[in-house]
């Protein structure tokens, strides 16, 4: 299966071991969009160049989510919230719904303003479990 590695930049430095995992089962995987340059979009805060940036972010969702199979979010802790899916993250989910991919969580939901709507878009909580990937 491809499958498209979507998650905080906070959490990047947990994809390659992820990543070598599926890959071991034979999946072929796709990387975030500034998985390259994780906190490039902080240097940009402040500057009208930021919205520009961030505007192209956006933009490359369905680029890069439509060849794939799947998305894998990877949600972690995060300054205290458990299971942390920001906003970002949130709409490269939605993309990957209104595309009718496959949409896996690897821990349970985590408690915010769009948690209905995550459940709405009906993933597959892997609980850590990758082996669950199918």
């Amino acid at each position: 299966m491809k499958i498209f590695i979507a998650c905080s930049k906070y959490f990047y430095h947990r994809i390659p071991e992820i990543k070598k995992e599926l890959e071991n089962q034979g999946h072929k995987i796709s990387l975030p969009n500034s998985y390259n340059e994780p906190f490039k979009e902080d240097k940009l805060k402040g500057t009208p160049e930021h919205v520009k940036w961030k505007s192209q972010m956006m933009k490359k969702d369905k680029k890069n989510i439509a060849p794939n199979d799947a998305i894998l979010v990877l949600n972690f802790e995060k300054k205290g919230i458990p299971n942390y899916i920001g906003g970002a993250t949130f709409l490269e989910i939605y993309k990957a719904w209104e595309l009718e991919k496959k949409i896996f969580i690897f821990n349970n939901f985590p408690k915010c303003s769009f948690t209905d709507e995550l459940k709405g878009f009906n993933p597959t909580i892997l609980n850590g479990n990758l082996g669950l990937l199918k």
